[in-house]
């Protein structure tokens, strides 16, 4: 009567968010054992999108997905497992395992490896892949000497587990335990915490009890109103641009209609409580994830959701702890307690076990506790409350108009004010490298707006994420603050600025993106929700007449099936076959 559980683990040796992993696999396959349960574990494949970045690796990244979602089910299926327990951390790896769950619809509970620490530098500066990036483009750029290009470097990912900002891989960590389908504490424990042991342990073991019970399943808990949950969470922290794409893939694996649509009203109500690295926050300062921990972690933002907008969150929805999300939020929110610090789930000198970490990682632990120490901590400041929200709106947008007919995706958390509304000439590139050194030659000036097209997930293929050409503007002071960028293709969940993704139809499905032409006048209207460039419908329709379809860039090989199959980001990427 012991039941075979799945133990569905992602170790690769050559992301650092995984690194730790094969050590994970093998505590909480005892810990299964020791519930009850009869455990057997399994790799997924897993591609490191930082490393994969710049080069063509980066358009087997998100098509990755689909391929995790597939072995993950056929694994089930074939030798018919009564339950799962998931261990992703990273980039595709958490939604592709999330896809499949939904998919397979047998009791499933996720814990992922957990957050990378934030590094420090030999100046005391908090920094983290995303400055390693920025470093880079500055030193090309002669703003930057070798020197501190290198201090930056060797501290930016000082230990393993998912990059330290709220990019896409701890967004998806953090956005599971809205969703109901992981316990609280699994988006900000950090992996080398002793408390993510504890987490582990009682992942097994609840595991364990679903499988004797048979549920509850993921269908069960992956409702509509448990997709609101989680997108009104990635409203109120600013999470990354990729999420949308994600949520809206693994909504249509659970078969429940959820679109863009419904994404931008959430937006419309949710109020931006949290903002942490890339978007800033009070006087530019950067949080972390270890910094939202310290905080009180996910139940304390959605606890303030819950105080300062009653009735928006769905606190009735069912999770995998066999409780209601408004049950776990109040439980585990710790100014319901009167408390507004909390230290535990953050790492100190004797880091755990269970995960590695480089001679650079601070000697005392987690960088927030030093600041915790010397009263440099604002927990008020790091999660507002609804009455002090940075704005009334959600930390994403999504814009539409006759450029963007079906919708396109803006990370407002990360755009400058002055950037909001923006109108100007459109600069063309049909290519991610094609706009690296178009920007690195000059061709970029003041007020223009950069068109990156055919990197959809059909004309890309694959979507590949787009850090560099926002790094080298960003890195320019003449264009940082004063040239947009748009993309049928999609970007670095580490991306800041005025940067809309997304846009779709793509422009190998025949979108307006296509037919824009050098110096089109295009206008942004992020509070207004608007994308569209001064074409009349007689002149769209005029050049669209002579518009062809792109030849696809792959005739062999998987991106030249997965070409075949998929479809524009507003439908969440996903593949289609009939």
């Amino acid at each position: 009567n012991k039941p075979f559980i799945a133990v569905v683990n992602s170790y690769v040796d050559i992301i650092p968010g995984h690194a730790h992993l094969d050590k994970v696999g093998y505590y909480i396959k005892q810990r299964v054992r020791a519930a009850g349960g009869v455990p057997f574990i399994f790799n997924t494949i897993g591609i490191d999108d930082g490393i994969a970045m710049g080069h063509l690796g980066m358009k087997f990244s998100l098509p990755s997905r689909e391929l995790i979602a597939d072995s993950v089910e056929s694994m089930i299926e074939a030798h018919r497992f009564d339950a799962m327990i998931c261990i992703p951390n990273c980039d595709k790896i958490v939604p592709g395992m999330m896809m499949a769950a939904a998919r397979l619809n047998i009791p499933a509970i996720f814990v992922s490896g957990g957050p990378m620490e934030a590094g420090k530098t030999s100046d005391g500066r908090s920094v983290d892949l995303i400055n390693a990036f920025y470093a880079v483009s500055q030193h090309a750029a002669g703003r930057m000497d070798e020197k501190t290009l290198t201090d930056i470097e060797n501290h930016a990912c000082p230990t393993c587990g998912s990059c330290s900002g709220m990019f896409t891989a701890n967004s998806m960590n953090c956005l599971a335990e809205a969703l109901g389908i992981a316990l609280p504490g699994n988006g900000t424990i950090l992996a080398t915490s002793e408390d993510r042991r504890l987490l582990y342990a009682a992942a097994a073991k609840r595991i364990v009890e679903m499988a004797l019970a048979d549920g509850p399943k993921p269908r069960e808990v992956m409702t509509r109103a448990a997709f609101d949950n989680a997108m009104i969470l990635d409203m109120a922290m600013g999470g990354s641009t990729n999420t949308v794409l994600h949520i809206l893939a693994i909504a249509h694996e659970a078969g429940v209609d959820f679109t863009m649509k419904d994404i931008d009203a959430l937006s419309g109500r949710t109020p931006n409580i949290c903002r942490v690295a890339p978007s800033s926050g009070k006087d530019g300062r950067l949080y972390h994830v270890e910094d939202v921990q310290a905080a009180g972690g996910i139940m304390t933002i959605l606890g303030e959701i819950v105080r300062g907008k009653p009735g928006l969150l769905h606190e009735d929805s069912l999770t995998i702890t066999g409780k209601t999300l408004g049950e776990n939020v109040r439980e585990h929110d710790i100014r319901v307690r009167n408390q507004t610090i909390r230290r535990d789930g953050l790492s100190t000198a004797k880091r755990s076990e269970l995960s590695v970490y480089t001679e650079n990682a601070e000697a005392g632990g987690a960088a927030v506790l030093a600041d915790l120490d010397k009263n440099q901590f604002d927990p008020l400041d790091c999660i507002r409350t609804v009455e002090q929200a940075y704005s009334p709106e959600g930390g994403l947008s999504v814009l539409y108009g006759n450029l963007a007919e079906e919708g396109a995706v803006v990370k407002t958390a990360g755009v400058d004010p002055e950037m909001l509304r923006h109108s100007g000439p459109a600069v063309i590139f049909e290519s991610q490298e094609e706009a690296c050194a178009g920007i690195l030659a000059g061709q970029v000036r003041s007020g223009d707006v950069v068109v990156i097209r055919c990197e959809g997930p059909k004309g890309g293929p694959g979507m590949q994420e787009m850090l560099a050409p926002t790094s080298y503007i960003k890195a320019n002071p003449d264009l940082a603050k004063t040239v947009a960028l748009i993309t049928d293709g999609r970007f670095s969940g580490g991306t800041a600025g005025a940067c809309i993704g997304h846009v779709s139809p793509e422009a190998a499905a025949g979108g307006t993106i296509g037919l824009l032409r050098n110096g089109d006048v295009i206008d942004i209207d992020i509070p207004g929700r608007k994308l569209s460039v001064r074409l009349s419908d007689a002149e769209l329709a005029e050049r669209r007449k002579g518009w062809t379809r792109p030849e696809p860039r792959y005739k062999t090989g998987y991106l030249a099936k997965y070409t075949a199959m998929a479809t524009s980001a507003s439908s969440g990427a996903i593949l289609k076959w009939s």
